[in-house]
């Protein structure tokens, strides 16, 4: 349960790490083409962006990354386009079957127009999509709020003493999340872009500072109120 003092914290610690990281590019930004943000959403699971980038880009260079276009391709096709992303033949399947979700559902668009909380269950019923990856759908493509509580979020959090830190349970952090920040409007956001640009600031962050190993404290503004930060620079 949040407490006026954790809405307090979610809001301070947006605003530290758009202080931080405000300037780096990043992929998903709420303006990002949704159909991309699709492929990339499944292209990423269990590998690194740059692998999802290099597939992304013979997608790209092969005129096949628009919805249409990539059903056409013949699947030995779509397979080779997507190799550098690892586990390919799985992932064009999952391709394949997010193609066909679409097309039940009279197109993309139309799918990614459906209300969120008709969307979520539905993308959760395909196959290859899970919470975290229908919840990056909805945020950045279908472009509705939603917060994907990845393990970025989870280490950040758990590393500043907030949140439910004794449970790894994705639907009780993103439940945690979604009460601090109902009603917050940090430099005038809406919701859902709220939503969509913490989320990305907090995965810059857990990816240039806030390492899984060997994090970079003395970097980090927000080192002062961490528990994981004070004991590195005490050198606990």
């Amino acid at each position: 349960m949040n407490t006026p003092a954790d809405r307090q914290h979610l809001v301070d610690v947006y605003h530290a790490l758009d202080a931080m990281h405000s300037w780096r590019g990043w992929h998903w930004w709420p303006e990002a083409d949704p159909f991309e943000v699709c492929v990339g959403c499944i292209l990423v699971q269990n590998t690194m962006w740059t692998n999802v980038e290099r597939a992304i880009d013979r997608l790209k260079l092969a005129g096949a990354l628009t919805p249409s276009a990539m059903a056409a391709l013949d699947h030995a096709d779509l397979e080779e386009l997507i190799r550098p992303s690892g586990q390919y033949r799985q992932k064009a399947l999952k391709l394949r079957a997010f193609l066909e979700l679409a097309g039940q559902h009279g197109g993309f668009g139309a799918l990614m127009a459906i209300p969120a909380a008709k969307l979520r269950p539905i993308l959760l019923a395909c196959f290859g999509i899970g919470p975290e990856t229908a919840d990056a759908m909805i945020c950045y493509a279908s472009r509705q709020p939603a917060f994907a509580a990845d393990a970025y979020s989870i280490r950040l959090y758990s590393r500043l003493g907030l949140g439910p830190v004794a449970s790894r349970d994705y639907h009780l952090w993103q439940r945690w999340v979604l009460a601090g920040l109902k009603g917050a409007s940090p430099d005038g956001w809406g919701e859902r872009d709220l939503l969509a640009r913490y989320h990305a600031l907090i995965v810059m962050h857990c990816k240039h500072l806030c390492l899984k190993n060997r994090p970079k404290c003395g970097d980090c503004s927000l080192v002062s109120r961490c528990e994981h930060g004070s004991r590195v620079t005490l050198g606990a």
